[in-house]
């Protein structure tokens, strides 16, 4: 049996992995376009800053793959076409031709770029790859003044990677907030935080690049501002094209369609990670949030099922982390704007804590926001400040269980003075919701 992988990131490869862990015997070649696999595109802005370095971003290299699982990974190698039982491929300039038994799609995202004058002026960059990243922070340490598009959180990230860096930083969103999936009393926050280290200016259209040779200028509907570097943070695509060579259906979220198996519409092809939908833990309704964790599951349940398996993926609530600077940012379910479009009958509470008790040095400020239904039922939370992560890890958990706000006020969560108060911030939000 010869399962063929298209893609050597964090789906493609738990995918394989488990595929030969399950069936040691099958034969599991991965072609990968870069000379990176198993990689953490999430750690580029932290590249960038010189946290860390490019290869570093990849948890194991090829040769781990071939050696201790057995794995054939191909880098470097571009899928060119995909048929019925098929791939050509293009490998170090030269074209082969693949056979396959069973598919594995997992080609991912890839940046979406605005459709204005002077997109194509050198200067101009994308977030793409780890491959890329060394490259990416060459051209950020020779500039002086940086112009960000885009406040989401890639946005916010390089806004600090590069303001850490000593440039001079402008960051233009075309919302009226940083962060659009978090409810304004947070975002506020957010903005407050960010104006204290960029420019930053919100509600702003890009309308064009201007420049001779290279990018001199961003110009939007209210002003221009001068430029050596464009990064350009304005979201992602789901990478469906060879899905599509194949006749895979496409979901209603532009990602390609796949059951709770990862099966797609077509026999014995699978698709998993950031090319991939799923449905909302909360809604239900289909979604694509393309985020690394899911991608890791979403790999290891295609594997399970290609190898003769059977696991369901459940789907996602878009649990989401990042900081800017000091300040922690998380959030996870439906905010509350979100629950409202979806018909829910919402309440919320708004919590202003410490993270130790009063007594104990070292607390520091968090703000929490809860969503719930009538009935109880946690829909979203979303915080910011210090020890932000544990507490949204905890609420996701609490969603997927659909716990109501007695489940959460009753939870027996740990407390010692250097590390809780005593009433802790989630157990206070499920109080001030009543039960």
């Amino acid at each position: 049996m010869r399962v063929l992988i298209i893609g050597g990131g964090a789906a493609g490869m738990t995918a394989a992995s488990r595929v030969k862990a399950m069936r040691p015997d099958w034969e599991v070649i991965v072609f990968e376009e870069t000379n990176f696999v198993s990689h953490a595109p999430c750690g580029i802005p932290y590249v960038i800053e010189g946290i860390s370095r490019a290869d570093h971003l990849m948890y194991y290299p090829p040769e781990f793959f071939r050696k201790e699982r057995g794995i054939d990974v191909r880098t470097n190698a571009k899928v060119l076409e995909v048929g019925e039982g098929f791939l050509r491929v293009r490998e170090n300039g030269r074209e082969s031709r693949y056979e396959w038994d069973k598919l594995l799609i997992a080609t991912g995202a890839l940046p979406k770029l605005p459709n204005v004058k002077g997109i194509d002026l050198d200067g101009i960059v994308t977030i793409r790859h780890p491959a890329n990243a060394e490259k990416l922070k060459r051209k950020v340490d020779e500039a002086k003044k940086v112009v960000i598009i885009g406040a989401g959180y890639l946005g916010v990230e390089m806004a600090e990677a590069v303001s850490a860096l000593g440039k001079k930083v402008t960051v233009i969103e075309f919302l009226d907030q940083p962060l659009p999936n978090l409810d304004r009393e947070i975002a506020e926050i957010v903005k407050s935080e960010m104006e204290k280290k960029v420019d930053l200016r919100l509600g702003e259209r890009l309308e064009a690049f201007e420049g001779k040779d290279r990018v001199e200028t961003v110009v939007t509907n209210k002003n221009s501002y001068e430029c050596d570097l464009a990064i350009v943070a304005t979201g992602v695509r789901p990478n469906v094209e060879l899905a599509k060579m194949l006749g895979c259906k496409i979901g209603e979220t532009g990602a390609i369609w796949v059951d709770d198996r990862m099966q797609t519409s077509v026999e014995n092809v699978y698709s998993a990670g950031d090319c991939a939908e799923t449905r909302h833990l909360v809604t239900g309704k289909r979604v694509w949030i393309p985020l690394a964790p899911a991608a890791n599951k979403m790999g290891y349940v295609a594997g399970v099922n290609i190898s003769g398996g059977n696991l369901e993926f459940p789907g996602v609530l878009g649990t989401q982390l990042t900081k800017f600077f000091d300040l922690e940012i998380g959030s996870t379910g439906l905010n509350e704007r979100m629950a409202k479009a979806e018909g829910f009958r919402v309440k919320s509470t708004l919590i202003r804590a410490k993270t130790r008790v009063h007594y104990y040095p070292g607390g520091k400020d968090i703000v929490l926001k809860v969503v719930a239904d009538e009935d109880g039922r946690i829909l979203g939370a979303q915080a910011v400040g210090s020890d932000v992560a544990m507490r949204i890890n905890v609420f996701s958990v609490i969603i997927q269980a659909g716990f109501k706000t007695k489940d959460v006020f009753f939870s027996d969560l740990a407390y010692a003075p250097p590390l809780t108060p005593i009433w802790d911030p989630i157990i206070v939000s499920a109080r001030t919701l009543k039960f």
